[in-house]
C-alpha cells in the first residue's frame, strides 16, 4: 500500500510543480494555437511592402520559391515585367516589388512554436512541452482516489474527450 501512496504522492507533487513551471509556456502555445486557426485570414496581420533584387529571368516556379509566396501566379506580362497578385517582378533586372500580410513580430515568433522542425533551435522546447503534456495526461489519474465519485466522473469526461477528438478528426 505504501508504494501506491508514494506513487500517488510523487505524481501529485510533480504534476503540481510542473504545471506551475509550464503555465507560461502553455499560455504562449494557447494564444499561438488560436491565432493559427485564423492563419487563412488576415486576422491581426498588417501589410508589409518589400523590394528585393533576385536573379534575372526566373521562371514562375522559381519566383514563387524565392519570394516564399504560396499560390503565386503570374496574371499578366508587360515587356519584362511579370504582374502577380500583390506585386511585380522585372525579369530583366531581377527586381521584385511586392507586399505580404504578416503577423506582428512577437505573434509570428509565437506561431513558429507550432511549426518547429527537428532542425530548429526551438525544437527541444517543443519536445519537452509535448512530453510534459503527456505526463499531465498520465499523472492526472493520480489526483483522486480511484474509489471516489470525482475519479469516476473524470474517467467519463476523459472517454468523452477522446471520442469527440476522434470524431472531429474523422470529419
Amino acid at each position: 500500500m505504501d508504494k501506491i501512496k508514494d506513487t500517488r504522492s510523487f505524481m501529485r507533487i510533480t504534476h503540481r510543480y510542473l504545471g506551475y513551471f509550464l503555465a507560461g509556456i502553455m499560455a504562449v502555445y494557447a494564444v499561438s494555437g488560436i491565432i493559427l486557426v485564423y492563419r487563412d485570414t488576415d486576422f491581426l496581420k498588417s501589410e508589409k511592402k518589400y523590394e528585393k533584387t533576385l536573379s534575372a529571368n526566373l521562371s514562375e516556379k522559381e519566383l514563387k520559391k524565392e519570394l516564399k509566396m504560396k499560390g503565386l501566379e503570374v496574371e499578366k506580362t508587360e515587356g519584362s515585367v511579370l504582374h502577380f497578385k500583390k506585386g511585380t517582378y522585372d525579369s530583366a533586372t531581377g527586381i521584385a516589388k511586392y507586399s505580404k500580410m504578416e503577423l506582428p513580430f512577437v505573434l509570428d515568433k509565437m506561431v513558429s512554436l507550432h511549426k518547429s522542425q527537428s532542425k530548429d533551435a526551438i525544437a527541444p522546447l517543443s519536445v519537452f512541452f509535448g512530453v510534459a503534456l503527456f505526463f499531465f495526461v498520465i499523472s492526472s489519474f493520480w489526483m483522486f482516489n480511484p474509489k471516489t465519485k470525482a475519479f469516476k466522473r473524470g474517467i467519463k469526461f476523459t472517454i468523452a474527450g477522446l471520442i469527440i477528438s476522434i470524431l472531429l478528426l474523422c470529419i
